[in-house]
């Protein structure tokens, strides 16, 4: 029987091949081409990279015999996910290769930023003795704020736990009990903001986490803050950090990963003249080590081994393929699906705990597997990076989120209806949306207000008293700050005026934080939110 030819470039650890040798034909070509590549893949089963390597829609289209790619890393910015899907090839990483390394990496920067480690490196390397302008801070008795706890995030937890620092997490998905086995408080984003004298950042970057940390944002933080990011660039808006430090709100911040790498030296970052003391840079180190480069490339190795063998690949960033007779029925309903699961995330204010799926009418026909594989995805993915339909299942497991799906012939006034509830700690939230043409859909239920939603890009939630001149108000706060409004729809809870209704609008731009602080203060209002879809 035939081996599976595996072509490996870039200059990937040796060992690496000596695990694939086993089972498969191994080509080592470090150095090829993008021509070279093209003109030899036609005949390869597995191709496994590192980043100087390009996969793109015509190496994918030549390689007709293709099964899988494995990138020895996380990032697979150099491999073309939507072509390799569509010819169903699976790709691979290597999430978690590089978690020591990059907690290191976040502990040694959080310990330079405090101690004005690298300027006193400098000053004596150039000849001063200065001690006076480098006094730093302890860590000790201080409280780190940490955004996201991943695996990177709970080791840089308890090594600043083991500090004497007292960590506050927000992580959406972390649950109570988790937090009090780890000896970290749950608290919300706000209170990470406001009450941190560090924060680090350990969190994707999605639409809800970009520029998470901006203007507004600064002028809430406690005065003196330091941040640290190994994460991903553009979380922190570097311009609004410049100012920031400028003003004295930020005491300094360390940064491992830009908004663009590599960044623009002659950008804001670098223009920082006598406040440049204050910000700790390295070029994306997070994940160079030794150990980080061995254990990404055997982790690989043993993916595409696994693969081979059992059919099996546990770090797909992709779907190659959904079964044909299940997707089919209900294929145009999974956009809506997705967009269903990452309304309700965004909706709820406290970790979930339970999700149920509940399909309706000419839906109830049907399984309804990929539904909840695309529920699950756009559930997760504000908040966890590389969520896809493979691997969105095990991390609901991973988080403790229980899964439920029902049927039923019942729906209402409609033909068609998916239902989605959330269980958290807080309450049950519940949306359900219905298609009503090949892949248009509309949100027609939200907490039992009735209403036909367009799902935008900018939706803006506002709950009020039921009386006139409430939509007025709102909608002057939003003229007034350039936010244009393109549609609006208004629900009541019950038949009669006087009671609680909810005002929804389609926006045409995203509102600011202050923005919403503003509509929140306005009389009636009892609060607002903001979905980014």
């Amino acid at each position: 029987m035939r081996k599976p030819v595996v072509l490996i470039t870039d200059s990937i650890n040796p060992k690496a091949a000596e695990i694939l040798e086993e089972s498969c034909e191994v080509i080592f070509e470090p150095k090829l081409s993008h021509q070279e590549l093209l003109d030899r893949i036609a005949d390869v089963d597995a191709l496994m990279i590192r980043s100087a390597s390009t996969v793109s829609a015509d190496i994918l289209e030549k390689a007709k015999r293709l099964r899988i790619v494995g990138r020895a890393g996380v990032g697979t910015d150099n491999v073309d996910v939507v072509t390799a899907t569509k010819q169903g090839v699976i790709v691979i990483n290597s999430p978690e290769g590089n978690t020591v390394a990059a907690s290191e990496h976040t502990i040694g920067l959080l310990m330079a930023l405090a101690r004005h480690i690298p300027e006193g490196d400098a000053t004596l390397k150039s000849g001063q003795w200065i001690r006076s302008k480098l006094v730093g801070v302890e860590v000790y008795g201080k409280t780190l704020g940490v955004v996201g706890l991943g695996k990177i995030g709970r080791r840089v937890a308890k090594a600043c736990l083991a500090m004497g620092m007292k960590v506050n997490v927000f992580d959406p998905f972390l649950s109570k009990a988790m937090a009090e086995e780890l000896g970290v408080n749950v608290v919300s984003i706000d209170d990470i903001i406001e009450k941190s004298d560090f924060i680090t950042i350990h969190a994707p970057k999605t639409k809800e986490t970009q520029n998470l940390f901006n203007r507004d944002t600064f002028a809430r933080c406690k005065p003196g803050v330091r941040l640290i990011n190994c994460a991903r660039g553009g979380i922190i808006h570097e311009a609004d950090l410049a100012d920031a430090i400028r003003s004295g709100m930020v005491a300094g911040a360390a940064l491992d990963v830009f908004e663009q790498e590599p960044p623009d030296m002659n950008g804001p970052l670098f223009q920082l003249g006598e406040h440049a003391n204050k910000l700790v840079l390295t070029p994306h180190l997070g994940a160079s080590t030794e150990e980080a480069q061995v254990n990404v490339a055997l982790d690989v190795a043993e993916q595409i081994k696994d693969f081979f063998q059992h059919g099996f690949a546990r770090s797909a960033v992709n779907i190659p393929l959904l079964r044909q007779d299940l997707l089919d029925p209900i294929k145009h309903f999974m956009p809506m699906a997705e967009v269903l699961g990452n309304f309700i995330r965004q909706r709820a204010q406290s970790p979930a705990q339970a999700i149920e799926i509940i399909a309706k009418g000419d839906l109830s026909k049907h399984r309804i597997e990929p539904l909840t594989l695309a529920v699950l995805k756009g559930l997760l993915s504000n908040a966890k990076e590389g969520v896809n339909y493979v691997n969105a299942p095990s991390i609901a497991e991973e988080s403790g989120i229980q899964v439920k799906t029902t049927t039923t012939k019942a729906a209402g006034n409609y033909r068609n209806l998916l239902e989605i509830k959330l269980i958290t700690e807080e309450k049950t939230y519940m949306v359900a949306g219905t298609l009503i043409s090949d892949e248009i859909f509309r949100i027609v239920d939200m907490d039992g207000y009735q209403m036909a939603l367009k799902a935008t890009p900018y939706v803006l939630i506002t709950p009020h008293h039921d009386r006139p001149g409430m939509i007025a108000q709102v909608a002057t706060v939003l003229g007034e700050a350039g936010v244009n409004i393109s549609a609006l729809q208004v629900a009541r809870s019950g038949p009669q005026a006087g009671g609680e209704s909810i005002m929804v609008f389609n926006l045409d731009n995203a509102p600011s934080d202050s923005l919403l602080s503003k509509i929140r203060e306005l009389e009636g209002i009892y609060g607002s939110s903001y979905i980014n879809l």
